[in-house]
C-alpha cells in the first residue's frame, strides 16, 4: 500500500489541505489580475442566446429524497447571487466568487455532495446543478469556457435527461470553480429562476450573435470491461450560420468513457454492447 497522502490522514488534515488549496485561489487570482464579472443589470439585454429548463427533484436510486429538497432551497440561494450578472467584453464569469463560501447561517441547507467515499449529506450540496444549467447555456453560445472539471463517473441512471450525458461540470468552493471569459465584443447576462419545480435558465446578450450551435450525443452505449460497466459516447457540437442556416464546422468535445457507478441492475440491457464492439 502506498503512502497515504497529507489530506487523507485525518478529518483535520483534509481540512488543512482544503484551506491551503482555497489561499492558493486567491494568491492565483491575486497574480493573475483576473477582471472578474461584478455588474448586475434588473432590465433584460434584448437577444437570448439561449434558454433551458432542468427538473429539480428527480427520483434518483439510493439517494435520500430530502436532499433533493434541500437543493431546491440552496440553488434558490444561489439564484439570488447569479441572477441578472452581466459579463462585459474581456471580463470572467466565476461560479465560486459569485455565489460565495456556502454556509448553514446563511440558509444553505444539507444537499448531496459527492466524495471519494461515494454520495454523502453536505451543506450546499446540489450546486452542481446551477453550475451545469450555467455550462450548457455557453456551450450554446461563442463564450470561452477557461476552467471546467468534468464528473468523471456515470453516477446516476438518466432520469428525464434532457441534455447529452457529461456537459456538466463539478464545482467545490473555491478551488474547483466553473469560468468562462467573454471573448466577444457584447455584453451577455445570466438569468436563473425557479419556477414550477424547475431550474430556468437564459444567456442573453446586447448584440445578436452571428452563429447558432447544437450539441448531439453519439454511439451512446454500455460495455463491459472486467466486473465494472461503463458509459460510453461521444459528443459533438455543430456550428450552424443564424442568417442561412448553413453548417459552418463540427467539434468534438466530449468522448465519454465513464465508469458506472450505480447499480448494474439500473442499466437497460438493449443498451449494452458486446465487449469487441467499437
Amino acid at each position: 500500500m502506498g503512502r497515504k497522502l497529507f489530506c487523507e490522514i485525518s478529518p483535520l488534515c483534509y481540512k488543512i489541505s482544503l484551506k491551503k488549496e482555497i489561499f492558493k485561489r486567491y494568491l492565483s487570482d491575486l497574480h493573475n489580475k483576473e477582471a472578474f464579472a461584478t455588474t448586475y443589470e434588473s432590465e433584460e439585454l434584448p437577444f437570448i442566446v439561449k434558454s433551458h429548463t432542468s427538473v429539480l427533484v428527480r427520483k434518483l436510486h439510493g439517494v435520500d429524497l430530502t436532499l433533493q429538497e434541500n437543493k431546491v432551497t440552496n440553488i434558490g440561494l444561489a439564484c439570488e447571487k447569479i441572477n441578472g450578472l452581466t459579463v462585459l467584453p474581456g471580463e470572467t464569469f466565476s461560479f465560486w466568487r459569485t455565489i460565495g463560501k456556502v454556509r448553514a447561517k446563511d440558509g444553505y441547507k444539507d444537499g448531496l455532495v459527492i466524495s471519494k467515499k461515494g454520495f454523502i449529506p453536505g451543506v450546499g450540496g446540489g450546486l452542481c446543478q446551477m453550475a451545469n444549467m450555467i455550462h450548457w447555456l455557453i456551450l450554446n453560445s461563442p463564450l470561452t469556457v477557461t476552467e471546467l472539471h468534468h464528473h468523471s463517473d456515470a453516477l446516476f441512471p438518466d432520469e428525464r435527461r434532457r441534455v447529452p450525458f457529461g456537459t456538466g461540470t463539478s464545482v467545490m468552493y473555491n478551488n474547483i470553480d466553473y469560468r468562462f471569459k467573454n471573448t466577444t465584443d457584447s455584453k451577455v447576462q445570466i438569468l436563473v429562476w425557479i419556477k414550477d419545480g424547475e431550474l430556468c435558465g437564459e444567456l442573453r446578450s446586447e448584440k445578436q450573435f452571428p452563429y447558432k450551435y447544437k450539441l448531439k450525443e453519439e454511439n451512446h452505449h454500455f460495455k463491459k470491461e472486467g466486473d465494472d460497466y461503463y458509459r460510453i459516447s461521444q459528443v459533438f457540437r455543430y456550428t450552424f450560420s443564424r442568417e442561412t442556416g448553413e453548417k459552418i464546422s463540427e467539434e468534438l468535445i466530449l468522448d465519454n468513457h465513464s465508469l458506472v457507478m450505480y447499480d448494474h441492475s439500473l442499466i437497460p440491457t438493449e443498451q449494452i454492447k458486446d465487449e469487441n464492439y467499437v
